[in-house]
C-alpha cells in the first residue's frame, strides 16, 4: 500500500467516523428531548397524586367497613333476584336487618346512591331493581 492509498483509506475512515458521530449527536439530541418530556410528565403525575391525596377522604372520613358490607349485601340481594323489584323495607326483611323507620331510611339513601351509580334502576316510586 502506498502513501496515496493510505491517505485515501484514512480519509474514508475519517468520513465514516464523522458520519457516525453526527448520527450519535442526533440520537443524543432526540434522547435528551424525550428525557425532558418524560421528566415533565413525571412531575405532572407527582403533582396530580399530591392534589388527589389532599382531596381524598382519610380513612376515618370514609365509610366504615360494616357500611361497605351492607352495600355488598344489598347488591347481592339484587344479583340473586335480577328481575325482581324491591322496596327498602322488603330488603330489610329479606336481609334480616332492623325494620325501624330510621334504618329503612338509611337504606333508601343507599338505594338512591346505587341508582345514581348505575347499579340499580327505579322502575316505580320506592321500587328498585337491578339494572340489566
Amino acid at each position: 500500500m502506498n502513501v496515496i492509498e493510505l491517505l485515501a483509506h484514512l480519509q474514508a475512515q475519517h468520513d465514516k467516523t464523522t458520519a457516525r458521530a453526527g448520527e450519535l449527536r442526533d440520537q443524543i439530541q432526540h434522547l435528551t428531548a424525550a428525557l425532558t418530556e418524560t421528566e415533565a410528565r413525571l412531575a405532572d403525575l407527582v403533582t396530580t397524586r399530591k392534589v388527589i391525596a389532599e382531596l381524598a377522604p382519610t380513612q376515618e372520613d370514609s365509610e366504615a367497613p360494616e357500611t361497605n358490607s351492607v352495600y355488598q349485601a344489598i347488591v347481592n340481594a339484587f344479583n340473586q333476584h335480577p328481575d325482581q323489584e324491591f322496596r327498602a323495607r322488603e330488603l330489610h326483611e329479606r336481609l334480616g336487618m332492623p325494620t325501624d323507620e330510621a334504618s329503612v331510611n338509611i337504606t333508601r339513601s343507599r338505594l338512591g346512591r346505587l341508582t345514581r351509580q348505575g347499579f340499580l334502576t327505579q322502575p316505580g316510586r320506592g321500587r328498585y331493581q337491578k339494572r340489566t
